[in-house]
């Protein structure tokens, strides 16, 4: 296992390394940021997974959900993305649960960190009133266009900041997926390995109409 990992054991050590096998994650959402997310956190050696999505591979989904290849339409998109990450590292499981949120929620299972990749304002709420009520951290992410945002939630609100409604976000380039959860997997990492992670702070990243990258940071409220 060593050997496998030994890029990441330079990093930060065998002792650290082998602690991620105690760790359980669950990520909300097989979507865009669900694949970027189970790819960079799948083959870290977390040891276990939970993905939860009850959605279906559609075609035009292919593009921006890089887990995914031609062929697997129809097929559930947690059920994929596990076979994938689990191919990719023999020190990972990964079970699938196809249901809503609300439904994996009621199944009362403990984990160290929650990541939401979904695509809607309502769902997110639930993931925020959830955490709140289980003292639980989560890592929100949402992408639109060719901006994001990223927070690592502890004691601040999603709801208290966000107005929730039923809103679809516009077109998404596919780029800007894969950066977007890929700073929610660096939140991720840091924090089970102990490294220090600053938490309630909303990053926002965005492109001006010059093409310039733009990061800015909020820091919210915890009261």
């Amino acid at each position: 296992m060593h050997e496998f990992f030994n890029r990441q054991i330079k990093l930060w050590g065998e002792e650290t390394q082998d602690s991620l096998q105690n760790k359980k994650v669950a990520i909300i959402g097989s979507g865009g940021l669900g694949c970027s997310l189970g790819i960079a956190l799948g083959a870290s050696g977390i040891g276990e997974f939970a993905f939860v999505d009850f959605d279906e591979v559609g075609v035009h989904n292919i593009h921006r959900q890089i887990g995914f290849k031609v062929g697997d339409d129809g097929k559930y998109k947690a059920e994929v993305l596990k076979k994938l990450v689990e191919d990719r590292c023999p020190y990972t499981k990964v079970t699938a649960y196809t249901e809503s949120f609300d439904e994996f929620a009621k199944r009362g299972l403990k984990f160290d960190l929650l990541i939401d990749a979904t695509d809607n304002l309502p769902s997110r709420a639930a993931i925020n009133e959830y955490c709140i009520n289980n003292n639980q951290p989560w890592i929100y992410g949402t992408v639109e266009e060719f901006h994001g945002q990223v927070c690592f939630f502890n004691k601040a609100s999603y709801e208290a900041v966000f107005q929730i409604n039923d809103r679809k976000p516009n077109g998404i380039a596919c780029p800007i997926v894969m950066h977007i959860a890929s700073l929610q997997a660096n939140l991720a990492i840091r924090y089970l390995t102990g490294l220090p992670v600053k938490k309630d702070i909303l990053y926002y990243l965005s492109f001006d109409e010059e093409g310039v990258l733009n990061t800015k940071k909020f820091n919210l409220p915890t009261d």
